[in-house]
């Protein structure tokens, strides 16, 4: 057992913290955040992630897991983990002020030898100017070790305890056979590399992701125009080892917390080395487009938009979570507005975040609510409620059942037996009613 102290709750410090715990290490969280460790002490969770408010609680119980606010809480920790927030500059570079913040109050605080352990995602270099940073204000040793996570939210926990790897970077074999200890109960394969090293990779890893996402987008826009069916051809492709089929769903674009930043401030980093990394600035373009291809559904089909009564279902950027960074709906919902609609929304996890940000959109308390009497439908998160939603509701509840669907969550065959109009990605748009033909198209 190891006594670890997490710096930031967010999704990748909190779950992280917890993780760790469960498996039998001492751990304390802090964040500056007094709301949110008060929340937390209470064991009640910041963030929607299934099944870590009860292990917060199971792991407090057992006095593995406590939350703080006070730096002196955690100066004699063997290792401590920063996990702070790496916002983007207007320019796309990553901020780490927070970073920073972090290094300036532990070296103030430790009163022993410490490895640190840095999880936030930082650009190639910060780690080694972090450990300078630290070591220059404390007579104490410091390790240090980069050490990027791979969480997915809505999934963080499962990815923490079935990983695939878990990197370790560092110059310093001590630093890294410390955090090897640390992580050894999950029983998941370990690389270990330098500091720089371990750094790109978590930037290369979401940069790659994020192309594959953006290349069978523009695959279903060539589908939709030749009468291909994107889901066949992702199929065939993904039949390939070597291609695979993980993130090859066409849909309206990828969103949250990491890819968005990370091919952003990747493509800044190049720039800061006279690299042009023309690919990844075609994958960003892509993903801006795409994230606009519902409403342009939607204006092809029915000319103007103004005094539409429109559906949105689904706020957050996927599935199992409530985070709204970067999320398809922001930019759905910005534009149906000046065009002059009139949306309702709803969600199942999102919706409170969403309502500070749009005062003027409608909220409804479940889906049957939300589609009842709108002229147009749209279906932005995948989230399995919508998924399982009988078709016909389509048609008995909206005044016309036509129905954009960014994340392809029907069959075509299914969707043909119903009276509705279709419309998905990359796959022929179903322009007729099982019981009539479609009488205009505005």
């Amino acid at each position: 057992m190891k006594k670890i102290a997490v710096v930031g709750t967010g999704y990748v410090g909190l779950v992280t913290g917890v993780g760790l715990s469960h498996i039998g290490h001492e751990v304390t969280c802090l964040d500056v955040d007094h709301e949110k460790i008060d929340l937390l002490q209470k064991g009640r969770s910041p963030i929607y992630e299934v099944s870590l408010e009860p292990m917060i609680q199971e792991n407090q119980k057992q006095k593995r897991l406590s939350f703080t606010s006070k730096y002196e809480d955690i100066q004699e920790s063997e290792i401590i983990l920063i996990a702070v927030g790496t916002p983007q500059h207007p320019d796309g570079s990553a901020n780490l002020t927070y970073i920073y913040e972090a290094a300036e109050a532990i070296a103030q605080t430790i009163n022993q030898e410490v490895t640190v352990v840095v999880k936030s995602t930082v650009p190639v270099g910060t780690c080694q100017n972090v450990k300078n940073y630290i070591q220059a204000k404390t007579p104490f040793p410091i390790q240090m070790v980069s050490n990027p996570e791979f969480l997915r939210e809505g999934n963080a926990l499962k990815d923490l305890f079935e990983g695939d790897r878990i990197v370790i970077g560092s110059d310093d074999q001590k630093a890294i056979q410390t955090v090897m200890e640390m992580y050894a109960p999950f029983d998941i394969p370990m690389m270990t590399t330098d500091l720089a090293s371990a750094e790109m990779i978590k930037y290369a890893s979401n940069a790659f992701l994020a192309t594959k996402i953006s290349f069978i987008n523009e695959i279903s826009s060539i589908c939709e125009k030749v009468g291909a069916n994107v889901e066949a051809v992702a199929k065939g492709m993904g039949m390939d080892r070597r291609i695979g089929s993980s993130f090859l769903q066409a849909g309206i674009g990828y969103g949250g917390s990491c890819f968005p930043k990370d091919t952003k401030a990747l493509v800044q980093m190049a720039g800061n080395v006279e690299h042009q990394f023309d690919l990844l600035e075609s994958v960003i373009h892509v993903n801006n487009k795409q994230q606009n291809k519902i409403v342009d559904q939607m204006k092809e089909r029915c000319g103007s938009l103004v005094g539409k009564r429109i559906t949105i279902l689904g706020l957050a950027f996927k599935p199992g979570t409530d985070d709204l960074r970067e999320a398809a709906s922001l930019v759905i919902l910005d534009r149906l507005l000046r065009e002059g609609a009139f949306i309702t929304a709803y969600d199942p996890v999102a919706m409170p975040r969403a309502k500070e940000k749009f005062p003027a959109v409608t909220f409804a308390s479940n889906v049957k609510e939300a589609l009842a009497g709108a002229d147009l439908a749209a279906i932005v998160t995948e989230w399995e409620e919508f998924k399982e939603l009988p078709l016909h509701f389509y048609d008995e509840l909206m005044n016309e059942a036509i129905l954009f669907d960014g994340r392809n969550c029907y069959s075509l065959d299914e969707v043909r037996e119903q009276n509705m109009e279709y419309y998905s990605v990359g796959r022929p748009a179903i322009e007729h009613t099982k019981s009539a033909p479609l009488m205009h198209k505005a």
